[in-house]
């Protein structure tokens, strides 16, 4: 392999005037620089990127943790999106800054990352994108100072810059959006209570129903944990079960995700329920491969991770850039959009009456 001492001699130059071409830090006659360009092209030379990072300590490197690779298929079951269209999102950006993407795959093994920032810490990572499965709290063992990092889909307890959805916006919109067609018995079967997002959307669906002076009544919103075990399909059956049973029952119903949504499709057809025509149902994720796969498509607010993967880029990439300015303090909260579609329409006409099928025993 040709060096630039070989370079140099073909040239019939220093190794220092080689060295100014390279970097662009010197200012070199045209003809000379002719010269180099064509003695490294005779000779197939290529660069010591790390030698010259060394010198400019800039590598032009970008590390990304994540597990969208191995574990696409085993994701956690309240997951919303994989989180590949976070790295995706990244990827755009990055692809037009001059830099060079790193991903690394924790192969689903959560004691592998340590180990992984250490070996992105050797390659002299100018920064470091941590994304995580689904929204939630992260503890990692971060080097203080040594290179820039943003978590995307996870927050922290030591304030590190994040890039998280706006769970409580997103559920405002879609609930407004209900509300807008017409219902006013509006169920809510949430995802677990541990699972960060469901406080914040709780929240989204309580404030549309107060802003359209609808009174909130805790006897529609039931929690459905999602195991993917067998028990989860009875417990969203005894869930529904208890909605649809009641004196008065929901004439729309909030699922906590898409996948949750296409449970509760699937059962309220086992009971003789029409949706739309009988209830609507609506969704979170838009997980398209269920959202516009499902009979009839399902309304849903958009998990905006191409837009976070996008904006945790720009935000990494203007750290490195300016790294004495103050970052953001606060997890920066990216909006989705309400995708609407045929599971929603205007309720029944008051005094409809439905016959449920029997209740299923466990």
């Amino acid at each position: 392999m040709a060096s630039i001492y070989d370079v140099a001699r073909r040239a019939g130059v220093s190794t220092k005037t080689v060295s100014r071409v390279l970097n662009g830090d010197a200012p070199v006659a045209q003809k000379t620089r002719d010269a180099v360009e064509r003695a490294m092209a005779e000779l197939e030379y290529i660069p010591s990127f790390a030698a010259r990072s060394m010198k400019s300590q800039k590598s032009g490197l970008i590390g990304l943790i994540t597990g969208a690779i191995s574990t696409a298929a085993d994701a956690p079951a309240d997951a919303g999106l994989p989180e590949i269209h976070i790295v995706q999102g990244a990827q755009n950006v990055f692809e037009t800054s001059g830099k060079t993407l790193l991903i690394s795959d924790t192969g689903g093994k959560s004691e592998r990352v340590p180990h992984l920032i250490r070996t992105f810490r050797q390659h002299r990572v100018e920064g470091l994108l941590y994304v995580a499965d689904h929204y939630k709290r992260v503890d990692l063992d971060l080097p203080e100072g040594a290179m820039k990092v943003v978590l995307v889909n996870c927050i922290d307890a030591r304030g590190t810059p994040a890039v998280v959805p706006d769970d409580e916006s997103g559920q405002l919109a879609l609930t407004r959006r209900v509300i807008a067609a017409g219902h006013r018995r509006i169920a809510y079967l949430t995802l677990g209570r541990a699972v960060l997002a469901t406080e914040a959307r709780v929240a989204g669906y309580r404030q549309a129903l107060d802003e359209a002076g609808i009174a909130f009544d805790p006897a529609l919103v039931a929690a459905s944990e999602l195991f993917g075990t067998k028990g989860e399909h009875q417990m969203i059956w005894d869930a529904l079960d208890r909605l649809l049973t009641g004196a008065n029952p929901p004439t729309a119903i909030c699922c906590g995700n898409d996948r949750l949504a296409m449970a509760v499709y699937g059962i309220l057809r086992d009971r003789g329920v029409s949706v739309p025509d009988q209830i609507s149902v609506v969704g979170y994720d838009d997980h398209r491969l269920v959202s516009e796969t499902l009979y009839p498509a399902l309304t849903t607010a958009e998990l905006p991770y191409n837009a976070m993967g996008a904006r945790a880029a720009d935000l990494l990439l203007n750290m490195i850039a300016q790294p004495d300015s103050e970052t953001p303090t606060q997890p920066i909260a990216v909006r989705g959009q309400v995708v609407e579609r045929a599971s929603l329409k205007a309720p029944p006409l008051a005094g409809t009456v439905y016959q449920l099928k029997g209740r299923r025993e466990p």
